[in-house]
């Protein structure tokens, strides 16, 4: 199963971004626009991972999470991957302790590792991101990453870090299969 660890943004911070990004995607119809059920902060991505191992997995995410406290987050600017001219994703930033989460995202993924999942990705920079579309051809998108400059969407705490399953297909979809509390900070 396809298998990533993320912080879930609050219903009411998605209403936000979702607003400020519905007329980006009347101007960019040939964009690949995510939906706001996907919208999510990932900390590790853990790829394909056999279902004997999620037992592990459950207990050391656990673990991973008791060690951490709640991180205060907002929604907040934008950008692009791999640069704004030739623009292979479209992403909303988040104003947070980078370091904090940095540490949460290092946790995770040395708890997969512990599992028998180990992230593909680990050793990677971390970069906090939401996204908001592809681009099946690198596309410049400097007009929107100019438009997304300004939003700050209001804070909130988050609590917890989920284990979610990615259903590929035409149209993506997830399904929470665990979560766990962050320590009360």
């Amino acid at each position: 199963m396809r298998l990533f660890v993320a912080i879930t943004p609050p219903p009411a911070a998605v209403g936000e971004l979702d607003r400020a990004v519905a007329p980006l995607r009347a101007a960019r119809p040939e964009l690949r626009w995510t939906g706001t059920d996907a919208w999510h902060l990932t900390l590790a991505f853990l790829g394909e991972v056999d279902e004997r191992v999620l037992a592990e997995l459950r207990v050391r995410l656990q673990r991973a999470a008791a060690r951490h406290d709640a991180q205060p987050l907002a929604i907040k600017g934008g950008g692009a991957f791999p640069g704004a001219g030739r623009a292979r994703v479209l992403w909303a930033g988040l104003q947070a302790d980078t370091g904090k989460l940095a540490r949460l995202a290092a946790s995770a993924a040395a708890g997969a590792r512990r599992a028998g999942a180990p992230p593909p990705d680990e050793g990677r920079k971390y970069r906090p991101h939401l996204t908001l579309a592809r681009c099946r051809e690198p596309a410049d998108v400097r007009d929107l990453v100019a438009e997304l400059a300004g939003f700050a969407g209001t804070g909130w705490t988050a609590g917890q870090i989920e284990l979610i399953r990615s259903h590929l297909g035409r149209e993506p979809r997830y399904e929470r299969i665990g979560g766990w509390p962050l320590r009360a900070g």
